[in-house]
């Protein structure tokens, strides 16, 4: 704000700026029939590494562990969540709120192509209205008691990330990317977005890490040498998962079938994030 704009009485400004002495709490107050144990983030700098397939993998496995596990599809523009799983149709309003639908296993999911009548159509909102959706699918939806909500972020540093991370009570994020070096300083975006909101990141997934070859079972690295490691030491990530490149996986989510898919990598992993 330009010096000569400025009253000093940061209480009664909204801006943000460098000299803001105060911090304000825009967190949402979660509907009030529900209860959420822990909240964790799925982020990534960039779109195309896979993020809804790696948050979708981290909800069903922590599931098989008895836990009682949700997903916020957060990427309000391109929601994949429900795909995954083979939902169709919408939700219904019970006197506790938006009822999210619960797949076969028992996850409760709630994504805008639950609330819309064509998901093929394009969400064409400004970046508030977005953000909006997303904080009413904390504060009006029905969740009911569970252990672990995962919030499949949208790519990027922008509004919705923004969002959730003062909005909701994140207790830790997890960075998915990929093996090109490019995505070195993708993964620093993300850590020190979750470092300037104070939220801890608990992991680090390398996916298309390697394909394994059917035939003689040897890895190969189809996109270039595997940079976690390196990454994770570099940021101070204390969890690192790479998954491979499999056929099956495409398939089975394609075919809506997340829940048939048993990845053994990521049972240490969730280990760690529980």
């Amino acid at each position: 704000m330009a010096e000569e704009e400025c009253t000093h009485n940061c209480a009664s400004c909204g801006k943000s700026c460098a000299d803001r002495k105060e911090k304000f709490d825009f967190s949402a107050k979660l509907n009030a029939a529900s209860q959420v144990k822990k909240v964790i983030a799925v982020a990534s700098g960039k779109g195309g590494v896979g993020k809804s397939f790696v948050t979708t993998m981290l909800a069903v496995a922590a599931a098989r562990k008895g836990l009682a596990v949700g997903i916020l599809d957060a990427d309000i523009t391109g929601p994949s969540i429900p795909k995954a799983f083979g939902l169709t149709g919408g939700t219904i309003q019970s006197e506790q709120g938006i009822e999210p639908v619960i797949t076969d296993g028992g996850l409760r999911i709630m994504s805008l192509n639950m609330l819309i009548d064509d998901p093929a159509e394009p969400v064409v909102w400004r970046g508030p209205v977005i953000a909006g959706a997303v904080k009413q699918f904390w504060t009006d939806v029905h969740w009911g008691n569970l252990d672990l909500m995962f919030v499949d972020m949208p790519p990027g540093t922008g509004d919705v990330p923004l969002t959730v991370f003062q909005s909701l009570p994140v207790d830790g994020v997890v960075i998915v990317s990929s093996p090109q070096k490019l995505v070195e300083m993708i993964v620093g975006k993300s850590v020190r977005m979750a470092q300037m909101m104070e939220k801890k990141v608990l992991g680090l997934v390398e996916n298309m890490s390697y394909f394994v070859c059917p035939n003689c079972e040897t890895k190969h690295a189809v996109f270039g040498e595997s940079q976690a490691a390196a990454l994770a030491q570099r940021f101070g990530i204390p969890n690192v998962l790479q998954l491979p490149i499999d056929p099956a996986y495409a398939q089975s989510i394609d075919a809506g079938a997340a829940e048939s898919l048993i990845l053994p990598e990521i049972d240490p992993f969730i280990d760690t994030l529980i």
